[in-house]
């Protein structure tokens, strides 16, 4: 028995929502029909892919390994269909791009501007999650390109580096750094460090860019965005990382926080994007990477 392409991308649908009735909702399927065809593929194949029980559903061990394998035949078969959808002109098809919060409110609006203005038969649609979700919805071919912060693994994709993200320190003003035009890595120990909550990559690349151990500030996890930080900065929380292209879309607002650069060398984070190897499209998504480069000028300037 041959498992169709519906059935695979159910039981990928179940384990992203870890719920039947949103997975169902998610493919434009009756909870009923969605069931019926886990059932009967589990059924076929002899094997149990999903413990169920009224509360929870639960991902067996071996059911693990085949949702693995089923989004890489299921990113296969986009890429199939993409190759049947080439054509000489570039950039004028449909784009699903992926890109995480701490990037796309602040790269997008500009870039988008200016893609419609270039090529204007592409038809960009965009997805904003975490990176892992980013991921997973690549391999499975849910999406076709994912803009992030660099380094993160991503095996089985191909990446290029977009540009340099300097980060800045943001503080209330007052503060006892607020003296320091330049300010050292050391001296953010014992500072309450306010950064993004689990699952953002973010901090932890902000972590390492000023070469801080979990041990050695007082870090609170609390923000759920870039805009949340610099308002708990302003209520006098803290201080945070911000990086430069969200200074420069005006994330401070009317706040009146000050910011300092790092005096070392590269405290920022790089930003790249990402696609499947397999996938036939890569001089495309070349030339999308080389149109970013050059019109993101103000995504990539220092601030001053």
């Amino acid at each position: 028995m041959t498992p169709s392409i519906k059935q695979l991308r159910y039981i990928c649908a179940v384990a992203e929502h870890r719920h039947f009735s949103k997975a169902a909702e998610s493919c434009f399927v009756t909870q009923s029909t969605l069931s019926a065809a886990i059932q009967e593929l589990e059924s076929q194949l002899g094997v149990v892919i999903f413990e169920r029980s009224k509360k929870t559903v639960l991902i067996t061990p071996l059911g693990d390994r085949l949702l693995d394998q089923a989004r890489l035949i299921l990113g296969d078969v986009e890429d199939f269909v993409s190759l049947a959808k080439i054509h000489n002109e570039a950039l004028a098809g449909e784009i699903r791009l992926g890109v995480i919060p701490t990037i796309g409110p602040f790269l997008l609006p500009h870039l988008l501007k200016d893609l419609r203005k270039n090529y204007t038969k592409l038809k960009l649609y965009l997805k904003e999650d975490l990176s892992s979700q980013l991921y997973q919805q690549l391999r499975q071919g849910q999406l076709d390109l994912v803009i992030l912060a660099l380094p993160y693994a991503l095996p089985e994709m191909e990446t290029i580096s977009l540009f340099k993200d300097e980060f800045l320190l943001c503080l209330s003003p007052g503060h006892q750094l607020e003296k320091s035009k330049q300010i050292k890595q050391a001296q953010l120990k014992g500072e309450s460090l306010l950064l993004l909550e689990e699952g953002h990559c973010l901090r932890d690349h902000a972590l390492e860019a000023c070469k801080l151990e979990k041990t050695e500030s007082d870090l609170i996890y609390q923000g759920t965005s870039l805009h949340t930080l610099v308002q708990m900065v302003a209520n006098g929380l803290g201080v945070t990382l911000l990086p430069a292209m969200s200074i420069d879309a005006d994330v401070l607002g009317d706040t009146q926080l000050q910011l300092r650069h790092f005096s070392g060398e590269n405290v920022s984070r790089e930003i790249g994007m990402a696609w499947r190897k397999s996938d036939p499209r890569r001089e495309e998504y070349l030339l999308l990477a080389d149109f970013i480069k050059q019109n993101s000028s103000a995504a990539k300037s220092i601030v001053k």
